[in-house]
């Protein structure tokens, strides 16, 4: 400390001149100077410090660790920044404690170990940068829930695309379920346009006729006449059922009645029809050993399947021709095959064959509504059957029918 005082008017000048507290110590880290900034960063009065320990200046609970941090540093005595990598602090004379940035720098005099510590109260400079963490954390949340708000934002852009798109979707499907219920309505009025018209002039026609054969002798005539009115008033009956089906499919008002009958009764009265509306030279090949087979299924469904499957054989077959009916029963499972030898399906149109109304080009000269093979194939459905078809364009079709039938072999 005599050192500093013979060399305070030097030591003053020096370190008065220096903005940083400066605190020197011996190696028994008592103050033996200090300048003015140091003195003002503390709160002592001048000269307050000399003398005593340098753990006046340290808050209490750093004292047991900085007397080994002390002596190792002079031990390897280097200049150096103090405390690298920690928060420093100091307390002044009122007890405040508050941090401190410490540089430190040993020297010698005369033999003597001395320290010099530059300290800045760095009070000023942590309100600084806890403000900016602050503000940093704040702008990081505000960023998080920006971001969080513009997820849910996108997310809802994304729901509200797929909801339109949806919408558009369901949109063009009505729009186009109207368009194609507007074709079936057109197709509809033109089918019941010609279908109707044809026979009702042929009724209109015979009655007519009728009227001017009144003689005894023309009774054959009058027979013949008669006989196309019932004709053509069963056609259009015929008409108006296939169109009662329909409505009765649509709405689900179709009431099936399941009962045991012989497959022979069905088959017989439906080849005993056919057999009226066959042509010139046509006939139709009956299936064998059905006399045994007694089923349960709707009675008047399978009549009407087959009635419509044979007429059409007929219809669509030209003189000299055969249609083979065949039957066969397995597992539970009533085959029947009808084979004709008529005009064939374009295979192009194949695949509309069970849509309603339509007709393929080559049966379009034809009398016929479009309607029954699609009545047929939404009956079989509903009752666990399906119907299915080989056709060539000008060789003839092959129309299978399974159904699911318990059989009671008399």
């Amino acid at each position: 400390m005599k050192v500093f005082e013979k060399q305070s008017n030097v030591f003053r000048i020096l370190s008065e001149a220096v903005s940083e507290g400066i605190v020197v110590v011996n190696k028994d880290q008592i103050i033996v100077a200090t300048n003015g900034s140091a003195d003002a960063i503390f709160g002592y009065d001048t000269k307050e410090l000399l003398g005593k320990s340098l753990n006046v200046l340290i808050p209490q609970k750093f004292h047991h660790n900085h007397k080994a941090h002390f002596e190792g540093f002079v031990a390897n005595s280097e200049k150096r920044h103090m405390g690298r990598g920690r928060d420093l602090f100091g307390v002044r004379k009122d007890g405040t404690e508050f941090p401190v940035e410490a540089g430190l720098n040993p020297f010698t005099i005369y033999d003597n170990n001395y320290v010099m510590a530059l300290v800045i109260d760095i009070t000023e400079r942590k309100e600084q940068e806890k403000k900016i963490q602050e503000l940093n954390s704040r702008l990081e949340q505000k960023i998080e829930e920006r971001t969080q708000e513009l997820h849910c934002t996108i997310e809802e852009l994304k729901q509200e695309v797929k909801l339109r798109v949806e919408a558009e979707a369901r949109a063009k499907e009505s729009l186009q379920k109207e368009r194609d219920l507007n074709e079936l309505k057109t197709k509809f009025l033109s089918l019941v346009s010609h279908e109707f018209k044809t026979p009702l002039g042929g009724i209109l026609t015979s009655a007519t006729l009728i009227g001017k054969y009144k003689k005894e002798e023309q009774q054959d005539k009058r027979e013949k006449h008669l006989d196309t009115i019932k004709n053509k008033v069963k056609y259009l009956d015929n008409i108006l059922n296939d169109f009662l089906s329909v409505e009765r499919l649509e709405t689900g008002k179709v009431n099936y009645r399941f009962s045991q009958f012989p497959l022979s009764k069905v088959v017989n009265e439906v080849v005993y029809n056919a057999n009226m509306l066959l042509k010139d030279g046509q006939r139709i090949n009956y299936p064998q050993e059905i006399d045994d087979y007694v089923i349960e299924f709707d009675e008047k469904i399978l009549e009407l399947v087959l009635s419509n499957l044979i007429h059409n054989a007929v219809k669509y077959s030209g003189e000299n021709t055969t249609i083979d009916l065949q039957v066969d029963f397995e597992n539970d499972i009533l085959t029947f095959k009808i084979i004709d030898q008529g005009i064939g399906i374009p295979e192009k149109e194949q695949q509309f064959i069970f849509k309603r109304y339509f007709r393929a080009e080559n049966a379009l000269l034809d009398q016929g509504t479009g309607i029954g093979l699609n009545i047929v194939k939404s009956h079989l459905e509903n009752l666990g059957g399906n119907i299915t078809f080989t056709s060539k364009e000008g060789q003839g079709s092959t129309f299978i029918v399974k159904i699911p039938v318990n059989n009671n072999n008399s």
